[in-house]
């Protein structure tokens, strides 16, 4: 009891230090705090438009932080879900393109298939290389973001341009790739509903299968699994399959439920931004839920900051970053306590 006392009043003291360091950082670049107090808070929940917008840009974040948190609970560290979710934009961009005549209850299932195999296959690069020759997956996963960014650059100015505009972007899909608008006139759309089913999905798949206990046990002690005959490199390549396919699927969403065409900056940062949700969710796919909403909540109330009082929404950025250190240091503190007690 005493054990569980002490973490409410170390996370406590963790959304102080967070929100010292944000009324600082907004003292500091010379705005009034309460107007832009007031304004973040009327961005995020002024109207029922502007929480729907948090669940809009919690959709994607969501998606991809699972695909990261499943490669952390097999010990692959995979950063590279920006690429991925790159990749299942051009999967649907031209899976769309290519066959327009489909009707919606076979367009949907297909685009959603390949954009999630698009982002395993991109993955799966990094993580057979990691398990056939201990290559680290951190370089490669960065490096493949770069690829899948400037190839979709390559892409929206040749073979899927629109040439009806001089603009770098694809033609408008056919409206059977688009996902149903759940809440007119909002934005909200079936891809937070892919995602929430995404959600229990990996739960099932991490806590309720054997899968997932091998991928659990992989990622605490490898040479032990070894040992005892669980096929280590089977389990690493598995993880890096479906991290990769569920980031894939957040640029499914962003398309076909939002942009309906393929264009440059499909994503500002979601696959970067999906490791502070996993962080903070503590790779637990529920976790994650709440983890999303929360930073979604933070980037869209830090741009009505920018626009009501003038504060600039890389605070935002600074204020997730020390967030992230605050619990790193505290989650080492409550370990040393742990091991000092026992």
């Amino acid at each position: 009891m005493k054990r569980r006392d002490d973490e409410w009043v170390s996370l406590l003291i963790v959304i102080g230090a967070t929100l010292l360091v944000a009324f600082g950082l907004i003292a500091l670049v010379g705005s009034n705090l309460m107007v832009a107090v007031s304004s973040f808070l009327r961005g995020i929940f002024g109207s029922s438009y502007a929480m729907s917008e948090v669940l809009v840009r919690a959709t994607p974040l969501m998606l991809a932080a699972l695909g990261v948190s499943i490669g952390f609970k097999t010990g692959f560290t995979n950063l590279g879900a920006e690429g991925q979710l790159y990749m299942g934009a051009i999967a649907i961009t031209a899976t769309a393109l290519v066959f327009p005549g489909l009707p919606p209850i076979v367009m949907i299932p297909l685009v959603i298939l390949v954009g999630f195999a698009a982002g395993g296959a991109w993955a799966l690069v990094p993580g057979f290389l990691k398990a056939r020759f201990s290559i680290s997956e951190v370089i490669m996963t960065i490096m493949l973001n770069y690829v899948a960014i400037n190839l979709v650059g390559i892409l929206v100015r040749t073979g899927l341009k629109d040439p009806a505009y001089p603009y770098p972007m694809s033609p408008i899909l056919p409206e059977s790739a688009n996902f149903m608008q759940l809440l007119p006139p909002t934005r909200i759309h079936a891809g937070l509903v892919m995602a929430l089913l995404m959600v229990i999905a990996v739960h099932l798949l991490v806590f309720r299968s054997r899968l997932g206990f091998e991928m659990r046990a992989v990622g605490l002690n490898g040479r032990a699994c070894h040992c005892s005959g669980i096929q280590v490199n089977r389990a690493t390549i598995l993880s890096a399959i479906a991290g990769g396919g569920l980031a894939g699927l957040a640029g499914v969403s962003e398309i076909a439920g939002l942009h309906h065409r393929l264009i440059e900056g499909i994503s500002p940062g979601f696959g970067y931004v999906a490791i502070i949700v996993a962080l903070l969710g503590k790779n637990h796919p529920f976790g994650i839920v709440f983890a999303s909403i929360g930073i979604a909540a933070l980037q869209i109330g830090s741009m009505a900051m920018q626009r009501t009082a003038g504060v600039p929404t890389s605070i935002a950025s600074i204020v997730m970053g020390a967030l992230i250190l605050f619990l790193v240091i505290r989650d080492s503190r409550q370990s040393i306590a742990i091991l000092e007690g026992v």
